[in-house]
């Protein structure tokens, strides 16, 4: 689904990314792991077009999807989630929802005039389908709250909702789990493993919490110093003594969380 080859992004001299080549398998759930600094997320952030590359190559199911800019990507199935979720706080959840579509026909002014039975008739696919994923979810007894009023793990599940509102191939997640009690946490990750089982969507995550990353993801990537380090499942990441090096001792093995 997603290749990349030789990636690098330099800020001034800093080297945020340095050269890191990886793939991401149609139908996975790919961890993302590493200490602070890694890279994890200017990686994630020149896939989906939020940065450029200094250098290196992304492709998507085969096409050059290098440097183009995320409304392009969106329109062609690539998400991204970001760790501090982005809503509409005054909106309500289902109104957060409907909004994620694009090329709406209500979003042109000749359409206001002459197109009201079409924008009607798409308003109410759209309730519909806000509706859909709002029980998916178990969120439903929230539509019609302000969004803004919503819990940090409340709001992850709203992230997640808005990626189902459009056909998404594929999603990266960035730390959809922090700051997120335990519970929610459970929930989410139910959410995304329906996801990838029931309608097959293809996930790459960022996370640092292992146990979490150790009941979704298969393959777990580890980066350190911008480059990856090290792939495989799990237990065989835990068991690295590259990783276990790479995170000076913040204990993969005694603590079991990256």
């Amino acid at each position: 689904m997603i290749k990349v080859q030789n990636l690098h992004r330099h800020f001034g001299g800093f080297h945020a990314v340095d050269g890191s080549s990886l793939e991401i398998h149609e139908g996975s759930i790919t961890g993302l792991v590493g200490p602070n600094g890694a890279g994890k997320t200017t990686l994630f952030n020149v896939i989906a077009g939020v940065l450029p590359p200094t250098s290196g190559k992304v492709t998507m199911a085969g096409e050059d999807i290098t440097g183009m800019p995320p409304h392009a990507l969106f329109h062609k199935g690539l998400l991204r989630t970001f760790q501090i979720a982005h809503e509409f706080s005054s909106m309500s959840v289902r109104e957060n929802l409907m909004m994620v579509p694009g090329r709406q026909s209500g979003e042109i002014l000749w359409n206001t005039w002459f197109g009201r039975k079409r924008i009607a008739n798409e308003e109410r696919a759209l309730l519909a389908k806000a509706d859909e994923v709002l029980e998916f979810l178990t969120i439903d007894h929230l539509r019609d709250e302000k969004a803004g009023n919503l819990s940090g793990g409340q709001k992850k599940l709203l992230e997640l909702g808005r990626t189902m509102m459009v056909d998404a191939r594929i999603v990266f997640l960035d730390e959809v789990g922090a700051g997120v009690n335990r519970t929610l946490l459970n929930t989410i990750g139910d959410a995304i493993l329906r996801l990838n089982r029931e309608r097959g969507y293809t996930f790459c995550m960022i996370e640092h919490d292992m146990e979490f990353i150790g009941r979704l993801c298969d393959p777990v990537i580890v980066m350190a110093e911008g480059k990856v380090l090290a792939q495989g499942t799990i237990n065989e990441i835990k068991a690295n003594d590259q990783v276990i090096e790479a995170y000076l001792g913040t204990g993969l093995k005694n603590k079991g969380a990256a």
